[in-house]
């Protein structure tokens, strides 16, 4: 039988960056695939890939006018919708890759202070005048990604096309899906980069393994200025562009597909 890796998007990359700091598109795409590639090696064996399947949403496309500059900006012309457009190609050239979109709810976007300034803001700490365009961000909803996986875990479950799943997630409300797996015989492991998770979701997975690395050579990459985004499930965050600065790495050697 074969494993099906199944990756939220938005996680991946957040997460990603966290312990690479920011890499080119290219990069990104061909880390995932090698990753995901990884966790078919357990043991002396390697196994048998299903398909890769990946979650999520195009990028912002909505124009908006910032509250406090009332500047307009256009969010499907930022470095950061093009770097997702990029990420999306590179992802449908790769070998047994699948994309599944979601869509962002644009209609119901909102401005949102940052945590960190309103906190300043109830304590009178800084008053509304204070405040600068970066303590702001445009803020939407993820929408269709959970049932899509949703569907996908349950017909690959049901035609027992698989009999292993390697999730790439966070705490995403994942655990009714896990269950109708598990229910069906299906070895049901997550991957959550390393990141903590609560305890309790212990019980309804098989297994946890995390295959990036903790450390990589480029973690001094980071921007240590910058702490890393906070994953909140259902949320896509959509920041003002900053500029990044240019790295330059080798390209790891990857394996051919077999």
């Amino acid at each position: 039988m074969a494993t099906a890796v199944l990756v939220d998007g938005d996680f991946y990359l957040r997460r990603y960056r966290t312990l690479m700091g920011n890499q080119p598109p290219d990069r990104a795409a061909k880390d995932l695939h090698k990753m995901c590639l990884d966790h078919l090696r357990q043991g002396e064996q390697r196994r048998e890939l299903f398909r890769i399947f990946f979650y999520d949403c195009p990028p912002l496309s909505k124009k908006v006018i910032h509250p406090l500059t009332e500047d307009q900006i256009d969010f499907s012309d930022t470095d950061t919708a093009n770097w997702r457009y990029s990420f999306h190609d590179e992802m449908k050239t790769l070998r047994k890759v699948a994309l599944r979109m979601g869509y962002l709810n644009e209609r119901n976007g909102h401005w949102t202070i940052k945590p960190e300034p309103l906190k300043q803001l109830l304590a009178d700490e800084i008053t509304p005048e204070d405040m600068t365009e970066r303590d702001m961000f445009f803020e939407v909803r993820r929408k269709g990604i959970e049932i899509r996986m949703g569907l996908d875990i349950a017909s690959m479950a049901y035609k027992g096309q698989v009999d292993q799943m390697i999730l790439i997630a966070g705490e995403s409300d994942f655990v009714p899906a896990a269950k109708l797996a598990r229910r069906e015989g299906i070895d049901f492991v997550l991957d959550p980069m390393w990141a903590d998770i609560r305890p309790e979701l212990h019980e309804h997975i098989d297994g946890l393994r995390s295959v990036i690395r903790r450390n990589p050579p480029n973690y001094q990459n980071r921007h240590e200025d910058r702490p890393p985004p906070r994953y909140n499930d259902n949320r896509f965050s959509q920041h003002q562009p900053r500029p990044q600065d240019a790295q330059h790495f080798e390209e790891d050697n990857e394996e051919d597909f077999e």
